[in-house]
C-alpha cells in the first residue's frame, strides 16, 4: 500500500506465469505488489490464457501461460519500482537460466506514466507491449482508455493482431479496485485529504 510522500505515478505491470499453480502465483504476486511500501494496486484484470513465446515465436509444447496486467499508483521511481518486481518473483521461485525460459512468475513494467526510458535495465515503454495481445487484451479490460505512448490506443493494437488470448473458465479479477485509466495520476490541488 502506498505511503507515498512524491509524486504519484500511474504504472501499468503485466504478470505472467506458466509453471506450478499458476493463478495462485498471480494472485500472491498482485497482494506482494500492494504491500510494496510506496505501491498501489489499483485495479488487476482477469488472467488469459496465452501460448508460451521463444525468441523464435509460439511455442506450443511449452506450458501455457496465465497473464494479467496491473494496473499501479507509485511514489517509487522505475528502477526501485523493477527492482520490487524482481524481489517478488524470487520470492516466488523465478530463476533467470534460460532466456525467454518456463517460469513461475514474471513480472513486467509495461508503462510508467508518460516517461521514455532506454536503460541497461529497462526501456520504456515496453519495447514489446505492443505486439502481445496477453498484454493488451488484459488492459483493455482495466482501462479501456489506454494508450501505449505514442503507438497509441490499446484497443487499436490489438484490433492489428493476429493472435488472440483465451479466456480461463471461472477465472475472477485478481484485484477488484475501481475501474481506472492508466494516464498519469493528476492532484486536485484545491481538495483536501
Amino acid at each position: 500500500m502506498s505511503d507515498a510522500t512524491g509524486p504519484v505515478t500511474r504504472a501499468v505491470v503485466a504478470l505472467g506465469s506458466n509453471l506450478g499453480a499458476r493463478d495462485e502465483l498471480l494472485r500472491d504476486a498482485v497482494a506482494a505488489l500492494d504491500a510494496v511500501a510506496g505501491v498501489t494496486v489499483v485495479s488487476a484484470s482477469t488472467p488469459v490464457s496465452s501460448v508460451a513465446l521463444t525468441p523464435e515465436g509460439p511455442d506450443e509444447t511449452r506450458p501455457e501461460y496465465l497473464n494479467a496486467v496491473a494496473l499501479v499508483e507509485t511514489s517509487l521511481d522505475p528502477i526501485a519500482l523493477l527492482d520490487a518486481l524482481q524481489s517478488i518473483e524470487s520470492d516466488h521461485g523465478r530463476t533467470r537460466d534460460v532466456r525467454w525460459g518456463d517460469r513461475t512468475l514474471d513480472l513486467d513494467i509495461v508503462a510508467f506514466g508518460d516517461l521514455e526510458l532506454e536503460t541497461e535495465r529497462l526501456t520504456l515503454p515496453h519495447p514489446r507491449a505492443a505486439e502481445r495481445a496477453f498484454v493488451l487484451e488484459p488492459w483493455s479490460e482495466i482501462d479501456e482508455e489506454a494508450r501505449l505512448g505514442s503507438l497509441g490506443r490499446v484497443t487499436d493494437l490489438i484490433a492489428a493482431l493476429p493472435d488472440r488470448t483465451h479466456p480461463v473458465p471461472g477465472a475472477t479479477r485478481l484485484h477488484d479496485g475501481r475501474r481506472a485509466s492508466s494516464a498519469p495520476a493528476v492532484r486536485d490541488e484545491g481538495a483536501t485529504a
